[in-house]
This record gives C-alpha cells, structure tokens and sequence, in this order.
C-alpha cells in the first residue's frame, strides 16, 4: 500500500467524504477513486416570469455547460434581469430534495439570484432579509411545490442535512442555501 499522499490525494479524499455526508445517498457509488452517477435532471417555474425549464443539468460525470446557462437564466433577478452563476452544490440539493420527495412536479422558484440593488430593496420592506444574503452570490433559493405540503418539503430538506433550510409556511415557501448545515422558521 502507497503511503505516501500529495496534496491533491488528501482534497480529493476530504471532497470524498463531504459529498457522502452531504449526499450520503450516493456514498455506495463510490469505487476506488471514480465517482460514478446517475444523470441528474430538475424542472422550474419561475412565479415572477412564468418561464419554465425542463433540464439534464448533469450527465455521464459532467455539468452540462449549456443547461447551466439555462438554469442560470431561470434564476436570473426578475427585477433587475442580472443573472449570476448558480452554485452546482445548491443544484445538487435540489435534485436530491426531488429524489427524496419523490417529485414530479417542478420547483416554483421564489427568488433565486438577488442582485445587490433588489436585495437592499428587499430589505426595506422586511427585516428577515439578510443583508449579506446567499441569493447574492448564486447559493441560494427560495421555493415551494405546489400540491406539497410545506411541511413535508420542509422535512426532505433538513433530512439532507446540509446547507441551509428555512421555513417560511407564511410565505408558502422553503429557502434553501449552500451555507453550513442549519435550519430556522421565519
């Protein structure tokens, strides 16, 4: 047995164990050093355009660039029309929250990317909004399932137990974020 590790084999190794805590689902796939996956696929309706997406966003051990741009779009600011690059981590959450559920239906997004200017804006008008706020950098969203209860939403996230969960049942609505492991009621 090799003892000697280089620095990349010791990230690879530590990539390794946070992806099976965070998605322990996949932890059985591993073999030696490939990672092997199924492809991933999410749906969106976006409430404030009406626009929806139905994409492979992953597949045969890659992102896929042009689905990203889509995904990117999708959760563009809807007040300002600035788009951002949405973390593949938060992406990633949402199609294990799917699997999870079961889901058929697609995410209706709430808020996505927040360009700084409608995040101040957002602030104004309440008090639960973080000024330094992970819809600010792609790491976030805010959605509901229709015909879900929140609830149930609400219990599949947390049980990923990674990132960030809020509950907001006044809202109708589940933020979810790439932050650390966390879960609150707004």
């Amino acid at each position: 047995m090799d003892r000697n590790l280089n620095r990349r084999d010791v990230v690879k190794a530590g990539a390794v164990a946070a992806l099976t805590l965070c998605f322990p689902r996949y932890s059985r796939a591993f073999t030696g050093r490939a990672f092997i996956e199924p492809e991933r696929k999410l749906s969106f309706y976006n409430t404030h355009t009406g626009e929806s997406l139905n994409t492979v966003y992953y597949a045969m051990g890659s992102y896929l660039k042009e689905s990203l741009h889509d995904i990117n779009y999708i959760m563009r600011d809807h007040r300002t029309g600035e788009e951002t690059l949405i973390d593949r981590g938060l992406l990633d959450m949402l199609y294990e929250l799917s699997v999870n559920l079961e889901r058929k239906e697609p995410f209706h997004i709430i808020s996505g990317y927040r360009s700084p200017e409608s995040n101040s804006y957002l602030r104004t008008l309440s008090s639960k909004v973080a000024k330094k706020s992970l819809h600010l950098s792609g790491k976030a969203v805010d959605v509901r399932i229709p015909g879900r209860d929140l609830d149930i939403v609400r219990a599949g996230a947390t049980s990923l137990k990674c990132g960030g969960v809020g509950y907001y049942p006044a809202s109708d609505f589940i933020h979810l974020d790439t932050g650390p492991f966390r879960h609150w009621q707004g």
